[in-house]
């Protein structure tokens, strides 16, 4: 009957080993479960932050009064050259 004890013992062990390693699985699936559910609660608050930026951005307007336009740069004649002659700029003949 010992023997039969001894077989009985082995295969409940390896049960409760498998049942170890599956909870540990379970359990880290639920750890990551909940970091992902906290990183997306975060990237939502951020998404609505810079959504209320851009609405803010949208509605103070941009005035362009009081601004002088860019005055083109004026390069000098070697500056002009060179950009001939590497094809930078089209000239009549081209």
């Amino acid at each position: 009957m010992d023997s039969k004890n001894k077989e009985k013992e082995k295969p409940t062990e390896e049960k409760k080993e498998e049942k170890v390693e599956a909870s540990t699985m379970v359990d880290s699936a639920y750890v990551a479960a909940e970091r992902l559910e906290a990183a997306n609660k975060k990237t939502e608050e951020l998404i609505v932050r810079q959504e209320e930026l851009m609405a803010k951005q949208a509605l103070a307007g941009k005035a362009e009064a009081g601004t002088e336009p860019e005055k083109p740069k004026e390069s000098t004649d070697e500056e002009y050259a060179k950009k001939v002659m590497a094809n930078e700029i089209q000239t009549e003949d081209t």
